[in-house]
């Protein structure tokens, strides 16, 4: 039996989101999708990068993940919304509910995006393509938003085939297809392809997917190593069918902020980094994971990227370890001469084995921190990640007391009230 997997992507989710939640449940008159519009933080904050856009909006060349200014600038009359996490949790859960109504395994891929196993489902819902129209109408009336829906016979064709013409739409992309729909596609459309990989890509002549299919493997080792030899499959439509009904562990946790101002002090930066420890401590010791390595990111004002990692002598999630080790390869990475506009603070070699490599030389309770970080934690998942924090923290300063990654309330389990439905 061939296999058939649909992938389902929401047509900008972010502002198909708000705009539903407005009209249906607030009664506004005004459908953001119908007018430009995006969603994006604060204009006053740097950080603030479009986050969605409406398809009017794209017509001015507004790009998702271009700065709130430079969108005004292309169109001054446009909306801009601030995001509601709490509303797209809530509508990316009711779709996923809706998706195992049509197939017990569901593979969410992103808060927006999933693949769906309808194998063996024609008796059921029709030929595939049927059963995607039924899918996605299911989806707009119920729910009140557009999705793509791409069907194949693996998931990578599946995901491509949705990114063809938006929105509302249902494409097929099977092996017999490939020639026609895939390789006549510029190379930077196949998945996982960016700027970095394209530009190495067309020093060597390949522009296109059908080139990059016909380009001999072994050059594509060389020059982009083990990823090249990849990608080569990919661009011949080769890629797993089997999909994930349960997310795997993480092999990593990290986070990452853009500063409100440059840094130029060394105890700001210490400070955004005890910021990120924080909060990546915390998702730690939730998931009952230590960590053996430790890795800080920057980018300067020039937008320059660097990172660097070191090993810990033993897994921890003790905040201040994980703090103590991220300022030793901060100091090696950063000359503190060239000011830095974002941090990132990531940790790796994570286990769940709970041990810990003593030494005769440890100055510190390392039980005693553990059970200080666990008391603290709780405390912040009953009342608020502000109900206790460092003193560090307390003169404000560059950073909050935990930056990066989820919104406060996300992070700490205190919600708002949100509606049952999305409508």
């Amino acid at each position: 039996m061939e296999k058939i997997i649909f992938h389902v992507d929401v047509n900008s989710a972010f502002l198909s989101w708000t705009a539903a939640h407005r009209v249906l449940v607030l009664g506004e008159t005004l459908d953001l999708r119908t007018v430009p519009a995006v969603v994006a933080g604060e204009r006053a904050e740097r950080r603030s990068i479009i986050l969605a856009k409406s398809i009017p909006a794209k017509k001015y060349g507004i790009q998702t993940g271009e700065p709130v200014g430079r969108a005004l600038d292309k169109c001054p009359g446009l909306t801009v919304v601030k995001p509601d996490y709490e509303l797209y949790v809530t509508a990316s859960r009711q779709l996923i509910a809706l998706l195992r109504e049509f197939s017990p395994t569901v593979e969410q891929y992103s808060i927006d995006e999933a693949w769906v196993d309808m194998t063996g489902t024609t008796r059921l819902f029709g030929p595939p393509t049927l059963a995607a129209e039924t899918m996605k109408n299911r989806i707009r009336d119920e729910l009140g938003f557009t999705v793509n829906i791409g069907i194949s016979s693996n998931k990578l064709l599946a995901k491509v085939a949705s990114d063809f013409e938006k929105p509302d739409k249902v494409h097929t992309l099977f092996p017999n297809e490939i020639r026609g729909k895939l390789w006549p596609l510029p190379v930077r459309e196949l998945f996982s392809v960016g700027p970095a990989t394209e530009r190495k890509l067309r020093e060597i002549g390949v522009r296109t997917v059908g080139q990059l299919a016909q380009t001999d493997p072994a050059l594509l080792r060389r020059r982009l190593y083990k990823p090249g030899e990849i990608l080569w499959h990919f661009a011949n439509g080769r890629a797993s069918d089997r999909l994930l009904a349960a997310p795997e562990a993480n092999k990593g946790y990290g986070n990452s902020m853009t500063t409100p101002w440059d840094v130029t002090a060394w105890e700001d930066a210490r400070q955004v980094l005890l910021s990120l420890c924080e909060t990546v401590g915390m998702r730690l010791r939730r998931d009952g994971k230590q960590a053996a390595l430790a890795a800080v990111s920057i980018r300067t004002t020039d937008f320059c990227d660097a990172a660097r990692q070191r090993s810990l002598a033993s897994a921890t999630n003790v905040t201040e370890e994980l703090y103590r080790a991220s300022c030793a390869v901060l100091a090696e990475l950063w000359d503190r001469k060239t000011p830095l506009r974002q941090l990132g603070v990531r940790v790796g070699k994570v286990t769940a084995d709970g041990a810990w490599q003593y030494s005769l030389f440890d100055p510190k309770d390392f039980v005693r921190m553990e059970k200080l970080d666990a008391a603290v934690d709780a405390i912040r998942e009953k009342y608020g990640e502000d109900a206790i924090r460092r003193a560090r923290f307390l003169g404000g300063g560059v950073a909050g007391s935990m930056a990066g990654g989820l919104s406060k309330e996300r992070r700490t389990g205190v919600t708002k009230p949100v509606p049952a439905e999305i409508y």
